[in-house]
């Protein structure tokens, strides 16, 4: 009866700490919960987006120097690719200051995953008879909440843009061709197989449907995937060797995020330049 006792304190003192796909709850507001992942968000918009455009509110100089000027060159180097892919330096200005905040809150979010702290320092709660480790702080990147609110931003506001570009008609007709089905009456008798070469065109506009849809997904997912998977290797890494081993793989994670961050960014431009073009072009 003794070792039935003791095993079972044994068990109930022991602290569950495991990387979870989804975030956990810190505290609630309400009914509201704030989760480890929600706050990481918060410090990068309060912390970093806005302390960084305020110490450079009022500095701006006509001829750079210091900080300005590695920014300038950062900048430039970012307007060089994204020519390439809006072959417009006016779309590249008009899309740079969206894109690019996706960029760096993405990129920040990534690598605040590394820093010493996000993942260990938190609290111990009680569930089911175990107690649980809960972190205050998770990459945010490393939550398919995080990452599917932005690609749902990114794709909702490509649409918007296309709208404002093309008019709402016209790109209403890249997804619901009913231009293709008015030409019907005014061109069968020429031409009787139009009948089914635009019920065709109509049913490819629809798929196109999905294909928004997809992109969804895609994004969220491939984001998500590979920064949750990095944080796993190295809690995995850190738990064979604390010492010495993880330090290759928190490199290699350094370098994915950065990867990860400019592939989303150019992945949402080329979404805005795709919306903003009409069909025919």
């Amino acid at each position: 009866m003794s070792n039935s006792s003791a095993e079972t304190n044994t068990n109930s003192d022991q602290v569950l700490h495991e990387n979870t796909l989804y975030a956990e709850p810190v505290f609630h507001a309400g009914h509201f919960p704030i989760t480890n992942s929600l706050i990481n968000s918060w410090i990068v918009v309060i912390f970093f987006v806005i302390a960084l455009v305020w110490s450079l509110k009022g500095k701006i100089k006509q001829v750079p120097r210091g900080l300005q000027n590695v920014l300038e060159m950062i900048f430039e180097a970012f307007f060089n690719i994204f020519d390439s892919v809006t072959g417009s330096r006016k779309k590249t200005l008009h899309f740079a200051p969206f894109v690019l905040s996706f960029f760096f809150f993405v990129l920040i979010n990534n690598w605040m995953g590394l820093l010493p702290g996000v993942g260990s320092i938190g609290q111990i709660v009680s569930e089911g008879g175990h107690k649980l480790f809960i972190p205050y702080f998770r990459g945010a990147t490393a939550d398919l909440n995080t990452t599917l609110a932005l690609a749902s931003i990114a794709v909702v506001v490509s649409h918007i843009m296309g709208v404002i570009a093309l008019g709402w008609w016209k790109y209403l007709n890249k997804f619901i061709n009913f231009k293709i089905l008015l030409e019907i009456p005014k061109k069968i008798i020429k031409d009787p197989t139009i009948i089914l070469v635009n019920f065709i065109k109509f049913f490819v506009g629809l798929i196109e449907i999905v294909g928004e849809l997809a992109k969804i997904a895609s994004l969220s997912f491939r984001l998500f995937g590979n920064i949750f998977a990095g944080e796993v290797l190295l809690a995995s890494m850190s738990a064979i060797f604390a010492f010495g081993l993880p330090l290759p793989f928190m490199f290699l994670e350094v370098i994915v995020g950065l990867i990860q961050a400019l592939i989303f960014s150019i992945l949402v431009l080329i979404y805005l330049s795709i919306a903003t073009t009409a069909e025919e072009h």
